[in-house]
């Protein structure tokens, strides 16, 4: 009998000490009672919060061998991502947000995609036909106008860059995650721009998401570092397409 597969569920948390124990009691009692069909483990990355999170997730980790976490003194959602899927020995990492934006039915489909169909990079979307969003206008146009960009710039086929509902490959976490520059926001898009430009296979699927009331991103802010990074991950491509610094094993850096 074939050994199961082991998936880790990743929640990067920032000062989520009101929302983080009804939000791992949410997942845990999804996965376990909607028969997912691998191993599971939810780690929960703490990335420079200031108020009860550590000890709150410090506390569920104590009480449920199901759930790890770690802390890290500096903030940003890419570290915390790199930070666990590095460490992990599972055959699927995937990761999603604290307030569980994104409905959990999703988890099967994500994580199918790569355990079962074989794509590197499994991501929601809420800007493929069938997807169900909720949040304001300003997100919305936001949104679109930066996936635009995205989809400009780098000529991907990917519609949403910055959901927060991403799954991945051992391999493709060995091969792409140590390559990612940024340690904020934009992780995500340039994981999935070095992932297409390596020619890995890419899947989105449609989701359900409901924008969090409480949400604290900057957006204008993060909107601006993310600019940034497209004109760093374009100028890095257009370097490698004209021989200059081309890496020895042929990927892009």
């Amino acid at each position: 009998m074939a050994s199961r597969k082991r998936v880790d569920l990743v929640i990067p948390v920032l000062n989520e000490a009101h929302v983080l124990e009804n939000s791992v009691a949410q997942v845990r009692q999804y996965l376990t009672q909607s028969g997912f069909p691998h191993d599971w483990r939810i780690v929960i990355v703490n990335n420079g919060s200031t108020d009860a999170t550590g000890e709150i997730a410090a506390r569920l980790a104590a009480r449920h061998p199901d759930v790890a976490c770690h802390n890290l003194t500096r903030r940003g959602r890419g570290l915390a991502l790199r930070h666990a899927w590095t460490l992990s020995s599972a055959d699927a990492v995937c990761y999603m947000d604290a307030d569980l934006s994104t409905e959990l039915t999703h988890i099967q489909p994500l994580i199918g995609a790569i355990l079962d169909e074989q794509f590197d990079l499994a991501i929601g979307s809420r800007l493929m036909p069938g997807s169900r969003t909720g949040r304001s206008p300003k997100r919305e146009f936001i949104s679109r106008a930066y996936n635009l960009i995205v989809r400009l710039a780098f000529r991907t086929q990917v519609r949403d860059a910055q959901c927060g509902f991403k799954a991945a490959s051992g391999r493709t976490v060995k091969s792409v995650v140590p390559r990612i520059v940024d340690d904020g926001w934009f992780f995500d898009t340039e994981l999935l721009v070095l992932a297409e430009a390596n020619g890995m296979r890419i899947k989105e699927i449609p989701v359900t998401w409901h924008e969090d009331p409480d949400s604290r991103v900057r957006i204008i802010s993060t909107a601006f570092e993310d600019l940034k990074g497209i004109v760093r991950v374009w100028l890095t491509l257009r370097r490698h397409r004209r021989g200059q610094e081309a890496p020895a094993d042929g990927r892009v850096a």
